[in-house]
């Protein structure tokens, strides 16, 4: 499998893009659009066909790159299924369904909490989570559309009951960490080592974070995928 991790230092950003081998059809999850010339500078690199584009959830503090991608590649924009999906998405997937990248099989995880509209994926021992479930953190749910209460619904209830040496490769990292396993954030994220649902939301209500910078510019124009951008 062709597995490819760039990552953004202005926002800190971690997109993915991944292949069944070279010459075979592709898919980038959570791009920035500052950086779409690197992805389809490997793409033509490796004679990959990008076939579709994911957006984990709708993004606070940057511009995504999903119809950006689409208008140089003719790919298809896919987002699980949620309020803010149908102004973006070519294809709405549920909870459960399974995205087709050549031979390739990723499962999308419905996983709100940092967002209403916050989706994993799962492919074989990875899962791409997002703002979910970050290294030795989670995405925190003081921003439109988040709620504490099920965040740790969708990390305790969903994430953690998968395997320990699943792979877990976020959206964000802001300490030069590439991936963790389910593992490690069970047993040593800071923020899991709490006895019940009220201790989890008490510390996602009292991280006192600041607000991304481009939040007001982000948000409304990530909710039509970035084509405002254009």
């Amino acid at each position: 499998m062709i597995f490819k991790q760039f990552f953004d230092k202005t926002s800190y950003t971690y997109t993915y893009l991944i292949a069944d081998k070279k010459g075979s059809e592709a898919c980038i999850i959570d791009p920035v659009f500052e950086n779409i010339n690197s992805y389809l500078k490997v793409i033509k690199s490796l004679k990959l066909k990008l076939v579709k584009v994911i957006d984990t959830h709708i993004h606070s503090d940057h511009i995504t790159g999903v119809s950006a991608l689409k208008e140089k590649t003719d790919c298809i924009i896919t987002m699980g299924k949620s309020e803010n999906s149908h102004l973006v998405a070519n294809i709405e997937v549920k909870d459960r369904e399974i995205i087709k990248i050549g031979n390739l099989k990723m499962t999308a995880l419905f996983t709100p909490g940092h967002t209403c509209d916050s989706y994993s994926f799962k492919l074989n021992d990875i899962v791409f989570t997002g703002d979910t479930l970050l290294i030795s953190g989670s995405g925190r749910t003081d921003l439109p559309g988040g709620d504490p209460y099920k965040s740790y619904d969708s990390i305790f209830n969903i994430l953690l009951k998968l395997k320990d040496d699943t792979l877990v490769y976020p959206a964000h990292d802001y300490n030069g960490k590439k991936f963790s396993t389910i593992k490690k954030e069970k047993f040593y994220n800071p923020r899991l080592q709490v006895k019940n649902k009220i201790e989890y939301v008490s510390i996602m209500n009292n991280l006192n974070l600041p607000t991304p910078k481009l939040m007001d510019v982000a948000i409304p124009i990530n909710k039509l995928g970035g084509k405002k951008f254009l």
